[in-house]
C-alpha cells in the first residue's frame, strides 16, 4: 500500500497518521498550542521552507485540524488556529513529548515542563483507563476487533476465506472496502 493511500486502512492510527503523520505537522501543531498563528510566525520558528509549510497549513486546514481566520482586510491575510479536532492532538503532543524526555534527553532533563493550574504542581502526562483510573500500561491492554473489523472478519469466514493475522488486517479490510466500492460501481 503507497502512503497517499494509508487513510483507506482500517485502522485508526493510519487515518491519523494520514493527517498528522508528515513530520513537520506535529511540530506545526505543536507551535499552534504554544500560540502561534501566524504564517511568518510559523516559519520563522520551524525554518522550514514556505512551499513545505503553505502545504502542510493548507493540509491541516483540509482535515479539519485548524481554520483559516482573516486577521487583515488589505491585503487579506489569514492566521491559522485549532479547531477541537486539532485541540484533541493535546494528549498525543504531551504524550510524545514526554516519552522524548524519557529516551532521548541525552541526561539534560527535558526542555520544558508542563505546570498544572489545577493543583500547582508540575505535571506529566499518564495514560489512564477511562472507566477505572488505573494507568494503562502495555502488558495489561489488549486490542480487540472493534464492529467495523469484526464485520470484516465475519465476511472473510462466512465467504470461506481465511483470516489474516492481527497486523495485516487493516491493509486487509482496506483491500475488501475498496474491491466492494468497486463492485458496487459496475
Amino acid at each position: 500500500m503507497k502512503w497517499e493511500n494509508i487513510d483507506s486502512q482500517v485502522c485508526s492510527v493510519a487515518r491519523a497518521l494520514s493527517i498528522v503523520g508528515e513530520r513537520w505537522t506535529l511540530l506545526i501543531i505543536r507551535d499552534a498550542f504554544k500560540g502561534t498563528r501566524r504564517f511568518d510566525e510559523f516559519y520563522r520558528n520551524l525554518g522550514v521552507t514556505r512551499h513545505r509549510l503553505a502545504e502542510r497549513l493548507a493540509g491541516l486546514v483540509d482535515a479539519g485540524v485548524m481554520t483559516r481566520v482573516p486577521y487583515c482586510d488589505r491585503p487579506v491575510r489569514y492566521e491559522y488556529r485549532l479547531t477541537r479536532m486539532g485541540l484533541g492532538l493535546y494528549p498525543v503532543l504531551m504524550t510524545l513529548g514526554n516519552w522524548g524526555d524519557a529516551w532521548l534527553d541525552k541526561g539534560q532533563g527535558p526542555p520544558t515542563e508542563y505546570w498544572h493550574a489545577g493543583c500547582g504542581n508540575l505535571a506529566k502526562p499518564v495514560l489512564s483507563c477511562s472507566e477505572c483510573g488505573e494507568s494503562l500500561r502495555p502488558e495489561e491492554v489488549s486490542a480487540r476487533s472493534g464492529p467495523i473489523m469484526q464485520t470484516f472478519i465475519e465476511s472473510l469466514l462466512e465467504a470461506g476465506a481465511t483470516v489474516p493475522p492481527e497486523a495485516a488486517l487493516p491493509a486487509a479490510a482496506a483491500e475488501f472496502s475498496a474491491l466492494q466500492a468497486k463492485q458496487k460501481s459496475e
